[in-house]
Formats: C-alpha cells, sequence, structure tokens
C-alpha cells in the first residue's frame, strides 16, 4: 500500500468518526518524545485509538466499582480508587493519587519529620 494510500485511509476512518481524540494532538504528544523522528500514519492512527479504547476500558472499570452507580456519575475518586486497587492501573498511582485533605497530609509529613529525628 503506497503512503499517499495509507493517509486516505486515515482521513477516511477519522473523518467517519471512528475515532474522537483529535489526531493532532496525539502526533504532538508523540513527536514530543526525543526518540521519535517520524510518524507513520498508520501507527498515528492507531496510538490514537488505542488510547480511547484505553480510556474508555479506565472509565468503565472505575465506573463499575465506584460510587456513582447510584447518581450515575464518574468522580475522581473512582478513577483513583481504580488506579490504587487494580494491578493493571497501578502505573496510574502517581498521576491519579488518592485526594486527602491538607490536615491529613501535614500530619503524616509531622510523622515522617518524627521518624527521620528517631533515626
Amino acid at each position: 500500500m503506497s503512503d499517499a494510500n495509507m493517509e486516505e485511509n486515515v482521513e477516511q476512518a477519522t473523518s467517519s468518526k471512528t475515532i474522537s481524540l483529535p489526531i493532532s494532538r496525539v502526533r504532538l504528544i508523540m513527536k514530543s518524545s526525543p526518540d521519535v523522528s517520524c510518524i507513520n500514519q498508520d501507527a498515528l492512527f492507531l496510538t490514537t485509538k488505542a488510547t480511547e479504547l484505553f480510556v474508555q476500558h479506565l472509565a468503565l472499570s472505575s465506573f463499575k466499582n465506584g460510587s456513582g452507580k447510584e447518581t450515575n456519575t464518574l468522580s475522581y475518586s473512582d478513577l483513583a480508587n481504580i488506579a490504587e486497587e487494580t494491578e493493571t492501573f497501578q502505573f496510574l498511582t502517581d498521576i491519579l493519587p488518592k485526594k486527602i485533605l491538607a490536615r491529613e497530609y501535614l500530619k503524616s509529613l509531622e510523622e515522617m519529620k518524627k521518624e527521620d529525628g528517631n533515626l
């Protein structure tokens, strides 16, 4: 398949709304990596589609296991809980940390200082 045909296929797939994420944004994110010099159109399309499917899976898993089933909502805490509790999503715990109150954070800092002082 020639490059022109591949680009045409990607454009057709994009225009027919098989993907929702903007391909230009995904391209920009991919190009921000120093390891990436050029991006094949098929790779760009597949990465975009895979990202959409991953986000959908994360959202559905969070919703099913979350507290929003009664209110039909998905909250940040649902996402943070699934990231912490499910091995598949544990790599997201730095991006989706559980929210804590400022006083809890300050208390944990004080405890850490006390432990460091005892060493």
